[in-house]
C-alpha cells in the first residue's frame, strides 16, 4: 500500500507521508523532528520555575547602583529591598508614582504592565532602570522598548542572588529616560 498524506510537519508545515501501520508522524523529518525537540527544550526552561519572581544579583545591582544611585526599588519584598524606599507586591508599584532613579525586576509574569510604567514615569521625569528577559520577540518590547529606551545586552546568563542558580534564558539592563524635545 502507499502511504497516505494527512498531516503537516509541526515544524515546516510540509505535508507528510504517513505509514499505513505504525506510529503518525508529527515531523517531515530528522532536522524537523530535532528543531521540535531543542524548541520543546527552550520552552520547558522558561517554566521551570514556579515563580515568575527571579532574585537581583547582588554584585550586579551595586556596580548598577554605582552608576546611576538608585533612589526607589519599584518591585521588592521587606525582605530583599534594594532601597531605603520601596513598593511591594502590597503596595501595587503599578499604582504609585515613580520618582526620582528608579531599580525595578519585576515579575516577568507581568513584564508588559512594568514596561509600559517605566516608559510612563520616564515620561515623567523619572530614570527608571529595569532588569529584565531578553524577549525582543514580544509585542511589549516593541511598544515599549525598541526606539525608546536604552538597551544594555547582558553577556552569559546571570546567576540569581538567592543563590538558586543560573537563569535560564538571556537579560537585558533597559533604561528608560526622559526623551528631551528636539
Amino acid at each position: 500500500m502507499v502511504p497516505k498524506v494527512s498531516r503537516k510537519c509541526a515544524v515546516c508545515r510540509a505535508d507528510i507521508a504517513q505509514p499505513v501501520t505504525g506510529r503518525p508522524r508529527n515531523t517531515c523529518s530528522d532536522r524537523c523532528r530535532k528543531a521540535k525537540q531543542r524548541r520543546a527544550r527552550r520552552t520547558k526552561a522558561y517554566h521551570l520555575s514556579q515563580s515568575d519572581e527571579w532574585t537581583t544579583p547582588l554584585d550586579r545591582w551595586a556596580e548598577w547602583d554605582r552608576e546611576f544611585g538608585f533612589t526607589l526599588d519599584a518591585a521588592a519584598t521587606a525582605d530583599n529591598a534594594l532601597c531605603a524606599d520601596y513598593y511591594t507586591e502590597e503596595d501595587d508599584a503599578l499604582t504609585q508614582r515613580w520618582a526620582g532613579v528608579v531599580w525595578c525586576n519585576p515579575p516577568y509574569g507581568r513584564l508588559p504592565e512594568f514596561l509600559a510604567k517605566a516608559k510612563a514615569s520616564a515620561d515623567d521625569g523619572a530614570t527608571v532602570v529595569m532588569l529584565i528577559p531578553s524577549r525582543t520577540d514580544i509585542k511589549a518590547w516593541h511598544e515599549h522598548v525598541e526606539g525608546r529606551a536604552e538597551v544594555r545586552f547582558i553577556k552569559g546568563r546571570l546567576r540569581f542572588g538567592d543563590g538558586t542558580g543560573t537563569a535560564p534564558f538571556p537579560s537585558a539592563l533597559v533604561i528608560f529616560r526622559r526623551l528631551e524635545a528636539s
